[in-house]
């Protein structure tokens, strides 16, 4: 006998299939949600669900919450732009859990003009993929 795997497990009931499938579509908007707000803010937010085209975001303060109110806008579109059928994004402030909170802050990475050249033209040699989009990423935020 052979043995299944997890994926065979999940899809072979259609009530785990569904959940499987939603789960996939909140993490794809978790990625997308990252790549699209500071990085401050990311760390301090997570995407919570999607029902019907409504995002709902938990943010781990009411200062957090408001900054991301100034941004849903642009948030909103951006999740459309990458294919989602999003309408409205709502917030809710909810504190994030404390044990799964990492207590020490990455540290800003700055880069002179050289470095950040050298690594531009590496990613433009590079095929689209993960990597280039890291590294696009990366640069972006060491500015």
């Amino acid at each position: 006998m052979q043995a299944r795997t997890l994926d065979d497990c999940l899809n072979a009931d259609e009530a785990m299939a569904r959940l499987a499938a939603h789960a996939g579509r909140l993490l794809k908007l978790q990625r997308l949600f990252e790549t699209a707000v500071p990085i401050s803010l990311a760390r301090s937010c997570r995407v919570a669900n999607i029902k019907l085209g409504v995002v709902f975001i938990h943010a781990e303060n009411g200062a957090v919450a408001t900054k991301l109110r100034q941004v849903s806008p642009s948030l909103c579109e951006d999740f459309r732009s990458a294919g989602e059928e999003v309408t409205e994004i709502q917030i809710k402030v909810q504190p994030l859990n404390v044990a799964t909170q990492q207590f020490s802050s990455p540290k800003a990475v700055v880069l002179d003009d050289a470095s950040r050249a050298s690594i531009t033209r590496l990613s433009d040699s590079l095929p689209d993929g993960p990597l280039r989009e890291a590294l696009g990423r990366f640069i972006a935020r060491s500015k």
